[in-house]
């Protein structure tokens, strides 16, 4: 039975799944997601495995390339063999390529300054500035933040 509903019924009719399958959820105490095993191996045959060393080279001698042009390149050299059903599963494998063993990408990181927003100092007094503040001479000092 459900926290908040009082049958089963209702609470997996809210859910938008069959009794059966609260049910199972319940008695396996998983979420779906963990119930399902992961799987490491193909389901079908691999259509780039003979021209991918080709197409690797192509990568690394021009970074830019996209698996667009490669694909429509095969495609011209492979008449019939790729099917433009393809085109996805290519440009899949070579984003993993690039992420895995291609060129590492450049790191930056945006540095935006607001002004008078935050400051960093060292107790430095600064009278020799000749800061006035209404008319009278001040000791300015900044301890955290100005």
């Amino acid at each position: 039975m459900s926290n908040t509903e009082d049958t089963q019924a209702i609470a997996a009719s809210k859910a938008g799944m069959d009794v059966k399958t609260a049910r199972k959820y319940l008695r396996s105490r998983r979420l779906p997601g963990e119930l399902k095993a992961d799987r490491h191996w193909r389901t079908r045959r691999d259509e780039f495995a003979e021209v991918w060393p080709g197409i690797v080279e192509q990568i690394r001698t021009n970074a830019g390339l996209e698996a667009k042009t490669i694909f429509a390149a095969l495609q011209r050299t492979h008449p019939e063999r790729f099917p433009n059903g393809q085109l996805r599963t290519l440009q899949r494998r070579i984003k993993r390529w690039r992420a895995s063993e291609g060129p590492a990408q450049e790191v930056y990181f945006v540095q935006e300054h607001r002004a008078g927003e935050l400051c960093e100092s060292d107790f430095t007094h600064m009278t020799k500035l000749g800061i006035t503040i209404g008319a009278s001479r001040s000791r300015i000092w900044c301890t955290t933040s100005c």
